[in-house]
């Protein structure tokens, strides 16, 4: 389905916890059961969670890693990063979260071989798209071969894993934008969607074009409420003043990157 005009009604449901782990140092891989969420949500697309005994803290936003519509769960893999997040990761199974989603616009899931492109916690929703697609391929990146626990989640969802290390120490020594050109060059690709870094996704935009590609790129910014009402992770676009809750999180490469056609 594509991303243009999909709009998908939004729940606040009371999610129980199933499960939550620790893949590396930081970083959590949670499990709701939260069926209502689990058979509308699409890939792209993110929930607020409410932090438990978290008070008048804010929700948090988290993009959705996968879903099971059959068993009603939602996957959330988070990176901690303050107070809410540490809170969220001191949850127990059993415990009851209460999530609002599915929120915002997601990927074009149409196109029959895309790239994905993710480095860090970009990687998260490009997971979710890996899975519902079913026949896409990965370039991912990361610090050190430990970041990149991402390519056991990948591997039963794609066509190829690719990856970057910026210490060398897996894959190919570099940036995902070292190995990119060699890829588009050498690929089949008809697509590329990317999440990570701004300047990552700026430059894998670049690329993209100038191979002919069209490229998705999910935008993160700090969001209040998640709804569109706060205007606080609003950007600039060639569409003017979006909102990156509302109106993405994701959104073509020309229309949020100048320089990109």
């Amino acid at each position: 389905m594509s991303a243009e005009g999909m709009i998908l009604p939004k729940v606040c449901e009371e999610a129980r916890v199933l499960h939550q782990r620790s893949p590396m140092a930081g970083v959590y891989d949670l499990t709701l059961s939260a069926p209502t969420i689990a058979r509308s949500a699409r890939p792209g697309q993110f929930v607020e969670v409410a932090v438990p005994h978290g008070g008048a803290l804010l929700r948090r936003p988290l993009g959705i890693a996968e879903t099971s519509a059959e068993a009603g769960e939602i996957r959330l893999i988070y990176r901690v990063v303050g107070r809410g997040t540490e809170l969220l990761a001191a949850a127990d199974a059993g415990e009851t979260i209460s999530v609002l989603g599915p929120l915002g616009h997601g990927f074009n899931v149409t196109y029959r071989h895309p790239l994905l492109v993710g480095g860090g916690m970009g990687l998260t929703p490009l997971l979710f798209f890996a899975a519902a697609h079913g026949s896409s391929s990965v370039l991912m990146g990361g610090r050190t071969k430990a970041e990149l626990f991402w390519e056991e989640l990948f591997r039963p969802h794609v066509r190829a894993v690719h990856a970057t290390t910026d210490d060398g120490s897996y894959g190919t020594a570099g940036f995902v934008t070292t190995l990119l050109p060699e890829l588009l060059q050498e690929g089949d690709y008809d697509a590329v969607a990317v999440c990570g870094p701004p300047i990552m996704m700026e430059r894998v935009a670049q690329m993209a074009a100038s191979f002919g590609l069209p490229c998705e790129v999910s935008l993160e910014r700090r969001m209040a409420c998640g709804l569109g009402a706060c205007l606080s992770c609003a950007v600039d676009t060639s569409s003017g003043r979006r909102k990156v809750c509302k109106d993405g999180p994701v959104f073509s490469a020309e229309e949020v990157y100048e320089h990109v056609s």
